[in-house]
């Protein structure tokens, strides 16, 4: 048995795969102390098996875990307090960063602040040169003088990059000693070890991010794999990473910046299957529309978005990772996403959420103000006798009055026909985040298919995939914890890199496949370790290359583990010649190009395919009835209202209809037709 579980701004998801099933369990996410909520969400699946807790998890052989602890607390600026040790006369890394403006010419918005501040950055006597070589010695002293001061200043952190580690580490790893010897019990990370790659301020600022993250991601590892342990869990603990693969909950302690994206990470890796299962791997908007946010990304090809450009906050105004992650868009935008009216009289959707805390109006808990989850239950969409599978009963009359008050009244509406505007609002906000990952880029939604992920998919996932005018929606049967879902098809994976700069007109052959014969046998290494009785292992060989003179990179995957011929090196070059075009719409075989670092990445698959089954339920009619629900076009209507989990596959359904799970509703809207796959998913098609 396998348990997948992820930690939302609402809700925490739990997937139990017992053999060839699958069971889904929601409990309240507990903000205070979320390992809470993750034991809980537990208890209502042991309780389900009819299962003692402890009984029920030593059953489980593996826990993976995503989370937004990490991202969270850098947002709220909760991380540890943490100090910036530097090359001598660069204390300016993290304040210069690398430019760009979201408004160019828009003078009145602040230089954002670096992540650590100028008085916590500490400049050391040392220089390495670019061909490794040392021009300046480390002063041993000066660096004992700053971990004294850094003991005076309560230092919790330390992060260290110098200049050129990642030709020569020698320097750095001593001031790594130094410090471990004189500031005792402060987590320290080495950038060369961490992101041996070009780009001063990326690897600085991944360096910094990693470090404030430690005491945290630490504190709240150790707590959850302890009181998972102490609740009888004696299996393997696992964390989601950010580039969409999973790792030992110790590896990512000792890292914890490949946790930033843990749970939207996820969703892609889900998508992606169901798209293959249900649409024959047509390309796929996959949409995981939680209580907080509307995460968004894009599957071509079967390939899993991928993008170095992550920020934390706003493009340029933020920070960034410096590490590659899932390409997935979020804006505020979920079911719990609080709707209001500005002092201009506008209507307005987010980007402020009711979390899980005191959570929409309806739910009864201390909240005031009206939410999208409110609207959906106004509008009939939700029944409020059977929220969550009747575990929860909802208040539509509370909610009712609070749109009133706030909302209707202000626009001089009715309950229903507010509701019915923040609904669509709530669409056209979601259509926005999905045109910058299609239509941007040249791709037609047109041709892609739209999957609905998330306890809030359901509601509007029609209405998007209508307004885009995509091939078709997919509603997953495991698509309310579609995140979680991904967890339990994902692989152990890691990364490797390593910088080599050469050129093709003088290309060190002997010395870039020495580089990459290291990459491979810390790759093999990985797989007879964390990896060990993997059902396959697959290593993925790339570089970052450019044509001469350009000033940034683009990966190129390659073909082979090695250059060794005349051949291989034009087979390579012809690759970067197809990225580059299939990037830029432009390719340039005549010039020369350059290659800096090298990579590569190990994929240990655990098991076949996707995810087991959702049970059909016993002695349950797919027929529940009809009710009145709203639409904008029609008005009240009567709908038939169909159980998801006992519908029959191949078996149409014309809307207006609701079709209902205890952990999603799908609406589907007029002039649409719902059948459900062999497969078990939702197909919805306009």
């Amino acid at each position: 048995m396998r348990l997948a579980c992820d930690t939302g701004g609402t809700f925490t998801d739990l997937v139990v795969e017992d053999g060839d099933e699958i069971r889904l369990f929601k409990a309240s996410t507990t903000p205070d102390d979320p390992v809470r909520g993750v034991l809980n969400s537990l208890a209502l699946a042991a309780e389900h098996y009819g299962r003692d807790l402890g009984d029920f998890l030593g059953e489980a052989e593996m826990f993976i875990h995503g989370t937004t602890r990490a991202i969270n607390a850098i947002l709220t600026g909760n991380t540890a307090r943490t100090a910036f040790l530097t090359t001598e006369g660069h204390p300016d890394v993290l304040v210069i960063r690398e430019g760009g403006r979201i408004e160019p010419f828009n003078f009145t918005v602040p230089y954002p602040e670096p992540y650590v501040p100028r008085r916590l950055t500490f400049e050391i006597p040392e220089r390495i040169e670019a061909n490794g070589s040392i021009r300046k010695p480390l002063d041993e002293a000066a660096v004992i003088a700053i971990a004294e001061k850094l003991k005076l200043l309560k230092v919790e952190a330390v992060g260290v990059c110098l200049l050129w580690s990642i030709v020569n580490g020698e320097h750095e790893k001593r001031v790594g000693e130094l410090l471990a010897k004189h500031l005792p019990g402060v987590p320290v990370t080495l950038s060369h070890l961490l992101n041996p790659t070009l780009r001063e301020y990326r690897r600085a600022s991944a360096t910094v991010i990693d470090a404030s993250l430690k005491p945290l991601m630490f504190q709240y590892l150790d707590s959850l794999t302890r009181r998972l342990r102490e609740a009888g869990f004696a299996g393997r603990t696992l964390m989601v990473t950010s580039g969409g693969g999973i790792m030992d909950a110790e590896a990512v302690a000792r890292m914890p910046i490949h946790s930033i994206n843990s749970g939207p990470a996820m969703a892609p890796v889900a998508g992606r299957y169901y798209a293959a299962r249900d649409f024959d791997g047509a390309a796929a908007i996959v949409a995981d529309t939680g209580g907080t946010t509307y995460d968004v990304s894009l599957v071509r090809d079967g390939r899993i978005p991928w993008t170095r450009e992550t920020w934390i906050g706003q493009r340029f105004r933020g920070h960034m990772t410096g590490f590659p992650s899932v390409d997935v868009k979020s804006i505020g935008a979920g079911g719990g996403s609080i709707a209001w009216v500005d002092e201009g009289g506008l209507l307005r959707v987010g980007p402020r959420s009711a979390g899980s805390t005191p959570g929409p109006v309806s739910y009864g808990k201390g909240g005031t103000e009206p939410t999208v989850t409110d609207c959906s239950l106004i509008l009939g969409y939700i029944d409020p006798d059977f929220f969550l599978g009747g575990t929860m009963v909802l208040d539509r009359d509370a909610a009712a009055e609070a749109l009133r008050t706030k909302v209707a009244d202000k626009l001089g509406l009715s309950v229903e026909e507010a509701a019915a505007a923040i609904f669509a609002l709530a669409t056209e906000k979601m259509v926005g985040a999905i045109d910058e990952i299609t239509v941007n880029q040249g791709i037609d939604p047109a041709t892609a298919v739209l999957i609905g992920g998330g306890g809030a998919a359901g509601l509007n996932a029609v209405a998007v995939g209508r307004r885009l005018g995509c091939a078709g929606v997919l509603i997953p049967e495991a698509g309310s914890v579609l995140s979680a879902a991904g967890a339990l098809m994902s692989d152990i994976a890691s990364d490797y890199a390593q910088m080599l700069f050469t050129t093709s007109r003088r290309f060190a052959f002997d010395e870039v496949n020495a580089v990459l014969a290291s990459l491979e046998a810390r790759c093999r290494a990985f797989a007879e370790g964390p990896g060990a009785g993997a059902l396959n292992v697959t290593i993925d060989f790339s570089v970052e290359a450019r044509y001469a003179h350009q000033i940034w990179e683009i990966e190129v995957p390659m073909t082979s583990g090695r250059i060794e011929t005349d051949a291989d090196l034009e087979a390579l070059q012809q690759a970067f010649h197809d990225t580059h075009q299939s990037i830029f719409e432009i390719s340039d075989p005549g010039s020369d190009m350059e290659f800096v670092t090298w990579r590569a990445k190990v994929s240990c698959q655990l098991r076949e395919g996707g995810t087991g089954q959702l049970p059909m339920p016993k002695s349950v009619s797919h027929e529940l009835g009809r009710r009145q629900i709203y639409f904008s076009e029609t008005g009240w209507t009567d709908a038939e209202v169909i159980r998801f989990e006992s519908m029959p596959s191949g078996v149409p359904v014309a809307g207006p209809a609701i079709i209902e799970s205890s952990f999603t509703t799908v609406v589907v809207d007029p002039g649409t037709n719902a059948v459900r796959s062999e497969g078990g998913g939702l197909r919805v098609t306009f």
